[in-house]
């Protein structure tokens, strides 16, 4: 997965200023995103705050664990349900 060049604070810091008045044509110029990524961060972290979007964070990566280990145990189940098979 590709890391993002920007992390919690600064996303937290540009929202903020969104909401300050600025401009979101200016703002995005300034921080170098394009417009669609300041309204995406606005879906996603809308109405949070530091905490709330590392809390978010870390459920997201917990989610991709059990994922994951999910897929490998299912992979497990269908190779034993092939070898009893075939016997």
């Amino acid at each position: 997965m590709k890391k993002s060049r920007f992390t919690e604070a600064q996303i937290m810091g540009v929202l903020r200023q969104a909401e300050g008045g600025m401009p979101v044509p200016e703002l995005c110029r300034e921080h170098g995103i394009s417009s669609a990524t300041f309204y995406k961060w606005r879906a996603k972290y809308g109405g949070m705050d530091a905490s709330m979007m590392s809390q978010m964070k870390a459920l997201e990566d917990e989610n991709r664990r059990l994922k994951r280990m999910f897929a490998d145990l299912s992979m497990q189940a269908d190779l034993l349900r092939e070898a009893l098979g075939k016997k």
